[in-house]
């Protein structure tokens, strides 16, 4: 597999079943979290993507789910490997963080577990969109430290919200 393991994975809930895939898909404002991928892009080389599935995933599968699904969106394609995965399973109230190879080289796993925390805590409140907001603004801070916008960056991957 191609993605490294930079990677950061949480619970997304409480344990109850508040979370689920319908509520948080239609309290998820995918109009702020286009944008909060834009303004985070324009800072860096690095691509954000965010993905939501709506399938029952195992607590120790998310991380390899969240690899597959980085595969099957042409993450690992980047120019500069620099691709960050933002992948959430509300149904199974988990999440996972997943940057490739450059992303690795630079963070390692400890900055995606800090992120994942402080997600994880909006998460849990119900906050949805500030959750996942705050996760690619994070790791769009990151990535623009590491992998500053070059005159000639262009965007590789769709700034949309992913799903299933």
């Amino acid at each position: 597999m191609a993605a490294e393991a930079s990677v950061g994975a949480a619970p997304a809930g409480d344990g109850s079943a508040a979370v689920k895939a319908h509520n948080f898909l239609s309290q998820l404002d995918e109009a702020a979290v286009v944008q909060a991928i834009q303004q985070a892009e324009r800072r860096t080389s690095g691509e954000i993507r965010v993905f939501v599935t709506t399938r029952q995933v195992e607590a120790d599968e998310v991380i390899d789910r969240a690899a597959s699904r980085f595969e099957k969106l042409g993450m690992s394609a980047t120019q500069d490997r620099n691709a960050v995965l933002l992948y959430f399973a509300p149904r199974s109230q988990q999440f996972a963080i997943i940057g490739d190879k450059g992303v690795h080289e630079k963070f390692g796993s400890d900055l995606w577990q800090q992120i994942a925390s402080k997600m994880a805590d909006e998460l849990r409140a119900g906050r949805f969109t500030e959750a996942v907001v705050s996760g690619i603004s994070m790791a769009g801070d990151l990535l623009a430290h590491h992998f500053p916008r070059r005159i000639d960056d262009r965007n590789e991957l769709p700034n949309e919200l992913g799903r299933e």
